[in-house]
Parts: C-alpha cells; sequence; structure tokens
C-alpha cells in the first residue's frame, strides 16, 4: 500500500485537521438549527394570522346570521315595508338592489374589459396607457361619498336625472370601473405569449386571438374582477343615498329613485327604527352576496373549466 492510501497520511485525516472539522459541522448543524426554529416560527406566525381571519370572519357572519335568520320569511322577503320599516318586509330594497347591481354591471363590464384588452393588446406602454393606469388606480382609492358627491352634482343635477335608477347605476359603475379593469387587465396579462403566437401563426387576426384564445382563458380573471367590484357596489351606502334616493316605492322605470338593501339596513340602524328588521335585512344582503359569488365561480368553472391559465 502507498503513503497516499494510508489513512494516517491523507489531508482530511490528519490529527490537526479533527477539530477543525468537528467545529465545521457544528457550525452548520447550528445553521440548520437555527433556520428551522425560523421556519417554525414564521409558520406558527402565518398559522396564527390565518387562524384569526378566519375567527373573525366566522364570528362576524355567524352574529349577523344569528341575529337576522330568525327575523326572515316569506312575508319578510315578499312585502313592502310598513311604518317607515318598523313592520312589513324588505321586496322593495332587494328589487332596487338587483335592479341597480344588474345595471351597474351591465355598464361598467364592458368598459372595463375594454379598457385592459386595450392596454394589453393593443397598445405600448407609452405616457398615455400609463396615465389610464395612474387614473385607474387614484379611482380605486377614492371614497365612497366622493363618487356620491360626484354623482349627485352630474348626473342628478347637471344632466337632469334626479334621485333614479340610472342615475345610481352610472355612479355605481364609476365605482366599479377601477377594479374590473385592473383585475382583467392582470388576467390577461397571466395568457401565456406562446398562445397568442400559435393564433396569429395559424393565421388568425389580432382581434380574433383575442377573442378566441386570450379573453377565455383569462375568464376566471376577470370573473373574479367583476365579483368584487359587484361586492363594493352591492355594499354602497352613502352613494345611492345621493344618487339613487331611499324611496320605498317598487321602481317602475329608470327615471324613478329606489332604495337598496344597505340603505334599508341603514336606515333602520341609524334611526333606530326596527332593530330586529335591520338584523334580518343585514342577513339577506350578506346571504345575496355569498349566492352571487357562489353562482359567479360556478358559471366561470363550467363554461371556460377555471379560466384556462388565468385560473391556475
Amino acid at each position: 500500500m502507498s503513503i497516499k492510501d494510508k489513512p494516517g497520511k491523507q489531508p482530511g485525516n490528519r490529527p490537526g485537521n479533527e477539530p477543525r472539522n468537528l467545529m465545521k459541522q457544528q457550525r452548520q448543524q447550528a445553521v440548520r438549527s437555527a433556520n428551522l426554529r425560523k421556519q417554525k416560527t414564521a409558520v406558527a406566525c402565518l398559522s396564527m394570522a390565518a387562524l384569526i381571519t378566519g375567527a373573525v370572519l366566522v364570528f362576524v357572519f355567524g352574529y349577523i346570521i344569528v341575529r337576522g335568520l330568525p327575523v326572515i320569511n316569506l312575508r319578510f322577503l315578499f312585502t313592502a315595508p310598513l311604518r317607515m320599516g318598523r313592520e312589513g318586509g324588505i321586496f322593495p330594497a332587494i328589487t332596487g338592489t338587483l335592479v341597480l347591481t344588474a345595471l351597474s354591471i351591465l355598464i361598467a363590464a364592458p368598459l372595463g374589459i375594454g379598457a385592459a384588452v386595450f392596454l394589453t393588446e393593443y397598445t405600448r406602454e407609452t405616457g398615455f396607457s400609463r396615465a389610464i393606469r395612474v387614473g385607474t388606480e387614484t379611482l380605486a382609492g377614492i371614497p365612497s361619498i366622493i363618487f356620491g358627491l360626484f354623482g349627485f352634482a352630474f348626473f342628478v343635477i347637471y344632466l337632469g336625472m334626479g334621485w333614479s335608477v340610472l342615475a345610481g347605476s352610472l355612479t355605481l359603475a364609476c365605482m366599479m370601473l377601477p377594479t374590473i379593469v385592473r383585475t382583467a387587465e392582470e388576467a390577461i396579462k397571466s395568457v401565456p405569449l406562446a398562445y397568442r403566437e400559435v393564433s396569429l401563426a395559424l393565421g388568425a387576426s389580432r382581434w380574433q386571438t383575442v377573442t378566441s384564445v386570450v379573453l377565455p382563458q383569462a375568464a376566471s380573471g376577470i370573473a373574479t374582477g367583476i365579483v368584487l367590484a359587484t361586492g363594493r357596489a352591492i355594499g354602497e351606502t352613502a352613494a345611492v343615498i345621493f344618487t339613487a334616493g331611499s324611496s320605498l316605492r317598487l321602481p317602475h322605470s329608470l327615471m324613478d329613485p329606489v332604495r337598496t338593501l344597505p340603505v334599508h339596513f341603514y336606515i333602520l340602524a341609524r334611526e333606530g327604527i326596527s332593530p330586529e328588521n335591520a338584523y334580518g335585512t343585514a342577513a339577506v344582503l350578506l346571504i345575496a352576496v355569498l349566492l352571487i359569488n357562489f353562482v359567479a365561480h360556478y358559471t366561470v368553472k363550467k363554461l371556460f373549466g377555471g379560466g384556462g391559465a388565468a385560473g391556475e
């Protein structure tokens, strides 16, 4: 056996190197232990945050449902309020909420999706596109009362619409636009560029590529943005009072005033007219928002299979 093959002659096995190797192993073990402790601490903090969020959600939902569910029945849902809401039901408020929200979506969704398609597919990064993005982000942070004052000054007074379904819908559409534009833009950006290249290589036009490839793949993200914007519109109070009014009658045209569920709940709770009916109205509103979210996501999943790349 040669000198190199002797264990005692190898550099790593010299007597002087054994303490050094042991110290190196100890340092590595200490670093691994510290990293493991940090990971456990981070996981514990994240788990605690998730539990607190879930607990708050369950508490809010549970409290409203427990207080409001005993009030809900067919008479409460399908009759008009009596004595300013002390008695009777909330059918005009339900109708007003549905009409106002549906018209707002019909106005805001095409505009928002169209703006997002233009920003992502038909223009490059220029000062104009940056100005649009800054404007939408600024609009998203404006308080709802400002939208209400704008709608009151422009739609109600200047355009002569008065307190009406149309004025309220246009105001809510302005509030919904920033959310729809930003979420639709991000959903469209998430579609892989290869999908567009393949479509164009097969002879499709840019418009055919957008409508047949890009938008179906981004449908899930776009629907999420519309649902988020709808949730904000449904829960609005100040903007609706300034523009749509608070009439207890059923609307017969787009120029009639209307009362929504949040406005009805606000008036009942603020003036102390009927706390029981106020909780019942809040419970109906909460259930309606949950149903809208569920139906929207279920419909998108069935139609587009989760939205392809945007939904993965």
